[in-house]
């Protein structure tokens, strides 16, 4: 970390001032949390080494860094998403920079540019000091700056409160996602009650921070108020419940650059692009700027405002405000690291996080092209440079949530280097993938199904197991064999579809693995001992003999 000495400003606000050869050098830091110098984002150096870094370091940096390990999952998705235009603003080739609209215009050309900042294999270290050292951007980084603390609102101080006038924070607990809030509240990562919080360390608090912005839940929140109605509502956070997909170099500078949204055209061009900490703070009863690329788009909707109460010595946040923003209607804009799909009425909405459903049935999406399917590819996945593409995975982070207040699981999954094989590189590849993928989903679907026609025949007198008959279902009762031969399927139909790519396209037929994976997982599912019996007998012929159709010519026709 750089030395550092305490000094005062002119109003005794406590600042330091970085010296020597240290990452943000010159620079004057804040007595508070100034996330450009304190170590608050931890990340695996090439070398294999964990530490942490600061704004600052990690740009300087990011070559020699492998990845971010922000344990937080929903944190991460979003810090990528505030980190991409700061590289934007940053990444230039002589007076080209990679925000430039100008540039933008051709897209050809914006290309070229991306190829050309690539080329350096790191940012520029002045870049990075010119950028982080701005005069208009003083205190803007500081977690708990007076005025204008990072990503948050001072106003509610004055605007979450009672109807007596006293502050109404909404408790620590509610900013930790996984913490428990309320009477009922489930302790998911640790014994807290809103009786009696823990103090979160402020960079833990940033991450958290960073999630309730881009995850955050809508509904009941606390009141704010600003006119003479106290409004105790909010939408749901542009993320929620979504999982997102980004290119994932070999180095944190590749990926940071990769990461830059390709120019939109659902944005406005007339208007300056400016980031949060960039701009003055929003009025919540104006309609909402416009939305222009590429800082608005990732870090100008949230639909949430926050405000953290750090302790004396600012090292922990003890409190904090989470309530409503703005209530105008959001933005509409494509996400540039989502894969949209088709709903019934021919409309697309962004794939949904599912905490059981592993990465690689997603790759079919992510290797083929829109047209060619119900799906979308992520426009972040569009046009990687050709020399990158054997070397780049792709990283997912996922939350798994309803549209309100229940949270689920988070998750993080990094596959290996595919990329290579996308339709415009690997014709023949990317479709072998598909029929790889469709294979086993065809298999995962039946296995479901039939598990569940096998629990109805060896549980119901009544039910006829034959072939021929027709077996009505109650969803509600779907028995546990079902569950219980799916989570045995799915590992082993992973191992089988890596097996299937590792041996390259070819035109057999690719169900018979996948078929005996879901043999094998109702035989599990049923158990060895229950098979005596005549009833659970004939229930698992039947349910084999529905398997085993898939193997049938027309099954796949």
């Amino acid at each position: 970390m750089p030395h550092t000495t305490p000094e005062r400003d002119g109003q005794g606000f406590a600042v330091r001032r970085v010296m020597g050869q240290g990452y943000g050098r010159g620079m004057v830091v804040s007595g508070g949390f100034d996330l450009r110098v304190e170590p608050w984002i931890p990340v695996r150096l090439l070398t294999g080494e964990p530490t942490c870094v600061g704004l600052c370091e990690l740009f300087e940096r990011a070559h020699e860094v492998e990845d971010v390990e922000v344990p937080v999952p929903p944190a991460a998705a979003g810090l990528l998403r505030i980190l991409a235009p700061i590289a934007a603003r940053i990444a230039a080739d002589g007076d080209e920079r990679l925000d430039d609209p100008d540039i933008a215009e051709d897209i050809g050309g914006w290309f070229d540019l991306r190829k050309r900042v690539l080329k350096a294999e790191r940012f520029d270290p002045d870049a990075v000091e010119a950028y982080f050292g701005r005069q208009d951007l003083a205190g803007r980084f500081d977690l708990f700056h007076p005025e204008r603390p990072f990503l948050q609102d001072p106003r509610l101080r004055a605007q979450c409160v009672d109807a007596k006038g006293a502050p109404n924070p909404s408790g620590v607990n509610k900013l930790v996602m996984g913490r428990p809030t309320g009477v009922h509240g489930a302790v998911l990562f640790g014994h807290f009650t809103d009786t009696a919080p823990v103090p979160v360390p402020a960079a833990e608090a940033a991450w958290h921070l960073i999630a309730q912005l881009y995850y955050g839940p809508s509904g009941q929140c606390t009141p704010r108020r600003i006119t003479d109605k106290r409004a105790g509502s909010t939408d749901a956070a542009p993320l929620r419940k979504s999982v997102s997909y980004f290119p994932w170099g070999p180095d944190l500078f590749t990926t940071l650059v990769l990461a830059v949204p390709r120019p939109q055209d659902d944005v406005d061009w007339e208007a300056e692009d400016a980031c949060p900490w960039e701009e003055d703070l929003h009025d919540p009863l104006e309609p909402l700027p416009p939305l222009t690329w590429p800082g608005r788009m990732l870090t100008g909707r949230f639909r949430h405002a926050a405000l953290l109460v750090p302790s004396q010595d600012g090292r922990t946040v003890t409190d904090a405000y989470l309530t409503w923003s703005t209530h105008e209607p959001p933005h509409k804009v494509r996400d540039p690291y989502q894969i949209l799909d088709r709903r019934g009425d021919g409309d697309f909405q962004p794939r949904e996080a599912d905490g059981a459903r592993a990465l690689w049935r997603d790759l079919d999406s992510l290797l083929l092209k829109d047209s060619r399917q119900d799906a979308q590819r992520p426009p972040a996945l569009e046009r990687l440079p050709g020399g990158l593409l054997p070397r780049l995975r792709v990283r997912a982070y996922g939350f798994d949530q309803d549209g309100q207040q229940k949270d689920s699981v988070w998750f993080k999954a990094t596959s290996p280097r595919i990329l290579q094989w996308q339709e415009e590189n690997d014709l023949q590849m990317a479709y072998h993938v598909k029929r790889c993928h469709t294979a086993a989903e065809r298999a995962g679907e039946r296995l479901d199904l039939a598990a569940r026609i096998a629990w109805k025949i060896a549980t119901d007198s009544s039910v006829d197991p034959s072939a021929k008959a027709k077996i009505k279902l109650d969803a509600r009762k779907p028995g546990p064999w079902a569950s219980a031969a799916l989570t045995r399927y799915w590992p082993a139909a992973e191992k089988e579809f890596w097996h299937l790519t590792e041996s390259g396209p070819t035109t057999d037929r690719v169900e018979r693995p996948f078929v005996d994976a879901a043999l094998a997982a109702l035989d599990e599912a049923i158990g060895q001992a229950n098979r005596a019996d005549i009833r659970v007998a004939r229930a698992r012929h039947r349910a084999r003999g529905l398997l085993l159709t898939l193997l049938q010519p027309s099954a796949t026709d």
